[in-house]
């Protein structure tokens, strides 16, 4: 698969600079606009690929994957409405399947086209758990960390107030500092504070759609047992160090629990 298909853009429009401040964290970041689009349509695009490329499985388990999906997707759904922002989440179009692949892994695209690897499910153990990786992954693209990275590229390479037309090989260029080709898919390369961020709302995520989010650490806990002596999951690289981690979340685990009580949680 050639990098250039990832989003499929002969040439991108001239872009909007804004920062954009996440509602769930407060998080703020530079993000073009009308770059939107062309992400989230190719990213449909290469999702339909992967699936004809891979073998998506069926079953109970992956009815767990829908299940957890659907759940942290109407969590999002509640949450966005509460604010007044629904708005943001009008072109999402979900898709929740398992795919028979030992890797460590998932992931979901600008959109909400996400994956789930048969190789995590071992690590995951429950529902609870696989509610931990999927509201990650969800919240990344909630976060459009997809736009803010490739935003970050074309500002550093001088393309942030380019006119016109840009050519397919600066984009091209652009896309190949920041995609890394993993299995039949190209996943993005995340820097630790959009990681940072996705462990936040990805927390609350999961409490709201009633998940115990002091389950986190247990789960991030077997993540990282799972990668000593051997080549570290694709689902950790640039991930903050495991004590980081445990600290942030435990610094995090009180309004997360707020909200888990709301969903009816037992504390």
């Amino acid at each position: 698969m050639k990098i250039t298909h990832l989003l499929g853009i002969g040439a991108i429009a001239t872009a909007v600079i804004a920062c954009t401040t996440n509602p769930m964290t407060g998080r703020q970041s530079i993000q073009m606009g009308q770059l939107n689009p062309e992400i989230t349509a190719s990213a449909v695009q290469q999702y339909q690929q992967t699936l004809k490329e891979s073998k998506v499985v069926t079953g109970a388990q992956a009815q767990m994957v829908k299940n957890v999906g659907n759940k942290i997707k109407s969590a999002a759904e509640r949450y966005y409405a509460s604010i007044g922002r629904s708005s943001d989440l009008a072109d999402y179009k979900w898709e929740f399947n398992l795919l028979q692949d030992n890797q460590i892994n998932a992931w979901c695209m600008p959109g909400g086209k996400v994956a789930v690897y048969t190789g995590i499910l071992p690590v995951t153990k429950d529902e609870t758990g696989l509610a931990v990786v999927m509201g990650h992954e969800v919240s990344h693209a909630l976060a459009g960390h997809g736009n803010e990275r490739i935003s970050q590229a074309m500002i550093a390479q001088g393309l942030g107030g380019a006119t016109g037309l840009i050519k397919s090989q600066k984009v091209a260029q652009i896309i190949q500092t920041i995609y890394t080709p993993t299995s039949q898919v190209v996943l993005l390369k995340y820097g630790r504070s959009q990681e940072s961020e996705a462990d936040e709302m990805g927390l609350n995520l999961m409490a709201m759609a009633g998940y115990d989010p002091r389950q986190a650490i247990p789960f991030w806990q077997r993540m990282e047992a799972s990668s000593s002596g051997a080549r570290q999951p694709e689902f950790l690289s640039t991930h903050p160090s495991p004590a980081t981690r445990v600290a942030d979340i435990q610094k995090d685990l009180p309004k997360a629990l707020e909200y888990y009580k709301t969903a009816g949680g037992k504390i």
